[in-house]
């Protein structure tokens, strides 16, 4: 079944791998271990590492398998009016239609399966880890996950099912080998994130850690605001990774917002005193859950000095 189903995952453009149920205690030891061991910043082991859940879902206390897939994702390219101007910015892999297309990967799989009569329900894992373990991906050196064919351009979603998994393939954590001989992405991270004297990146250090955050928490000191590159989301290290040098042109122009759109945005305004026709172009874009985002991630790259 497992081998049927990989092929038809791949008629979806998606790439999966299924592991036994068993790999869970592996996968909790693991983010205990790097957690005990003082290699995760606590603020962002906190944030960021507090939401998984290592056991078995309500809906499936009979699960038997996880299940990780990889789909192909584009830069999201949005346009905005500032000083008379139509300035663009991007936002990375995984961010737009998220919650949109691990349903959509879920629907897929529960078809595939439901003839056999088995099904899939998501799973609150470390997907990149269970991606790595699995076969599916390799870590880089900036630690984001890269699969073949599709770089680190892809989200990951994982699923707990109740297909039987006897046999899997669990492989120890470990980078890229091209990462070895290279060192494109630490050359070009502008905050010290990426370490050449360790694997774990200094996720305190990373851009994304904090352009993840809500308007009422302000960019620390020390990041100089021209290094601010996306909406949210951070692309200096994958723009120059020759992994990814097939997958730079994978780009998706959607929203473009006025001069006054733009300003709302800023000002980080209620959804409910926009324009309707702005709301509807929020909601098509799948940016209304980074909303609290927009006020100073916006503002931060709409001042620098290039865009002005």
């Amino acid at each position: 079944m497992k081998p049927e189903l990989s092929d038809q995952l791949r008629e979806f453009g998606y790439q999966g791998r299924v592991v036994s149920i068993q790999r869970l205690r592996e996968l909790k030891q693991e983010i205990e271990t790097r957690l005990s061991d003082g290699s995760l910043d606590k603020t962002f082991s906190d944030e960021n590492l507090s939401g998984f859940d290592f056991g078995l879902p309500e809906k499936m206390p009979d699960a038997r398998s996880l299940i990780v897939v990889a789909v192909k994702q584009p830069q999201v390219r949005f346009t905005f009016t500032w000083n008379d101007a139509r300035i663009q910015f991007m936002v990375p892999p995984t961010y737009v239609r998220a919650p949109g297309t691990d349903i959509q990967i879920e629907n897929t799989l529960n078809e595939l399966l439901d003839p056999a009569g088995y099904r899939v329900t998501q799973a609150r894992l470390p997907k990149k880890l269970l991606a790595v373990r699995s076969g599916l991906a390799e870590y880089g050196k900036n630690n984001i996950t890269y699969v073949s064919g599709l770089g680190s351009f892809h989200r990951l979603a994982a699923f707990y099912s109740d297909l039987p998994c006897d046999e899997d393939v669990w492989q120890e954590t470990k980078m890229m080998a091209r990462c070895e001989t290279c060192s494109a992405c630490l050359n070009n991270c502008p905050t010290g994130a990426i370490p050449s004297d360790r694997f774990l990146l200094r996720a305190e250090r990373c851009i994304v850690f904090h352009n993840e955050h809500p308007n009422e928490i302000p960019f620390p000191s020390w990041m100089d605001p021209s290094w601010h590159n996306c909406i949210v989301g951070c692309m200096l290290c994958q723009i120059p990774c020759p992994e990814d040098r097939v997958c730079l042109d994978w780009i998706e122009d959607s929203a473009e917002f006025s001069a006054e759109e733009t300003q709302l945005l800023i000002e980080g305004r209620p959804i409910g005193e926009f324009p309707p026709e702005m709301t509807e172009k929020l909601n098509e874009s799948d940016l209304v859950y980074l909303l609290e985002l927009f006020p100073r991630n916006l503002k931060v790259l709409l001042e620098k000095p290039e865009s002005s």
